[in-house]
């Protein structure tokens, strides 16, 4: 049909993993698998740390070696030589560019959109950029967060990043912040810096979330087993969901946890990195601390929902990125929120949360007076926090929001 919008999603290497972009992708193409203005075509990793396993994907029908249909979207699976370390997200986006530039090519595709998610193949991107203009197509960008200070790389990594995003801001036809914060980041920055000098043409628009419950009940064998696996009971237990990175401060969250007198226990639902964990054991000793528990990846979104639903209260200590997936999900199925206190969080949950900071004991005094909340107080900061996800960041809204976006109706 020659009025469907033909999009490219680059940049996530699943759908519906524990990453942002993952999360995104796969609820995009949820709440559109019936639009038939549009027509998704999905770029995902077929080997290594984080790649598409179809197989898991509810619906999903295999198509060829390397393709398969999932929401009604085209997806295409890139291989990426392991050998190349910490170099493979950049191969990546160039593997999965080249492929989206073969296809366009090949089904004479009019005016497509190519959106790439997070800034990594800047030195590389002004080629791509003309080869999608000369098949009429646009170059959208989504920036991600603040990538180039994330405390993995090292100093010339990061000003690579920093380099990097300010080229793709220039070569970008829209760049689609998910933050307010981030948006006024970008025309702080690179305002005047464009191609012929112009400012970046930006548009905002979050990720999104739900605030429907979890379709397994109390006694769910499911839930209960995993319970009982973890040695938890529901409703008395913190819990942390995210990847485990630095930047996301579990180092502060455990310690401070720790300090406290909670009788509580702090479940972490994260993927694994031995490295990390020995260091932070080596430096908190938390193995002693049998409330902590490390409770491995729960892909099952219904059951993730779930736990969400009964843990006492939720610890988020995201401060790099706009507005982070797993905070908008905690929001969604959490009635107690306990926040690090940066702009990014304040931003999405406003006075639906309670917030802490990094100086010592901030957290650990916060706990205590979680613990002493009454149902009253619980009660009102849930109400405000689903509130604000159905307000303004609920799947259906974010969808509606892209799909004029994709259709220049906006």
């Amino acid at each position: 049909m020659s009025n469907v919008q033909h999009v490219f999603l680059i940049g996530a290497k699943s759908l519906g993993a524990y990453g942002g972009y993952e999360t995104f992708v796969d609820k995009l193409t949820e709440y559109h698998q019936y639009n038939n203005q549009i027509k998704y075509h999905v770029a995902c990793k077929a080997n290594g740390s984080g790649c598409v396993d179809e197989k898991m994907l509810v619906g999903a029908k295999k198509i060829s070696a390397t393709g398969f249909i999932y929401h009604n979207a085209h997806c295409f699976k890139i291989t990426v030589p392991e050998k190349l370390g910490s170099a493979q997200a950049v191969y990546y986006d160039l593997a999965a560019l080249n492929e989206t530039c073969r296809i366009i090519k090949k089904e004479k595709i009019k005016s497509p959109i190519v959106y790439i998610m997070a800034c990594r193949i800047g030195p590389f991107i002004k080629r791509y950029y003309k080869k999608v203009h000369k098949f009429g197509g646009s170059i959208f960008l989504n920036p991600d967060g603040h990538e180039w200070m994330r405390a993995k790389w090292s100093v010339l990594v990061r000003k690579y990043w920093k380099k990097s995003e300010q080229i793709m801001v220039k070569y970008s036809d829209l760049v689609i912040c998910d933050s307010v914060n981030i948006e006024k980041y970008i025309h702080k920055c690179y305002d005047g810096s464009g191609i012929h000098h112009r400012n970046p043409r930006t548009t905002f628009i979050a990720y999104g979330a739900e605030t429907r419950k979890s379709i397994l009940d109390d006694f769910d064998r499911k839930f209960i087993g995993w319970l009982d696996n973890k040695e938890i009971k529901t409703g008395e237990y913190y819990l942390a969901v995210g990847r485990f990175v630095p930047e996301n401060n579990y180092e502060i969250m455990i310690r401070e946890f720790m300090k406290s007198n909670t009788k509580k226990d702090f479940v972490i639902i994260t993927t694994t990195d031995d490295k990390f964990f020995r260091k932070l054991e080596s430096i908190l000793n938390f193995k002693n601390d049998k409330r902590i528990k490390f409770a491995g990846t729960v892909y099952d979104q219904e059951l993730l929902k779930k736990i969400r639903e009964n843990a006492y209260g939720y610890f988020h200590g995201h401060e790099v990125g706009g507005t982070n997936p797993r905070l908008l999900e905690a929001l969604g199925s959490t009635k107690l929120n306990i926040l690090l206190d940066v702009g990014f969080n304040k931003e999405v949950a406003k006075d639906a949360a309670l917030y802490w900071n990094k100086k010592p004991c901030s957290l650990a005094n916060l706990i205590k007076m979680a613990d002493q909340m009454n149902e009253k107080e619980i009660e009102i900061l849930d109400k405000k926090a689903k509130k604000r996800i159905k307000t303004n960041y609920s799947w259906k809204y974010i969808s509606n929001k892209y799909a004029k976006v994709f259709t220049n109706r906006y």
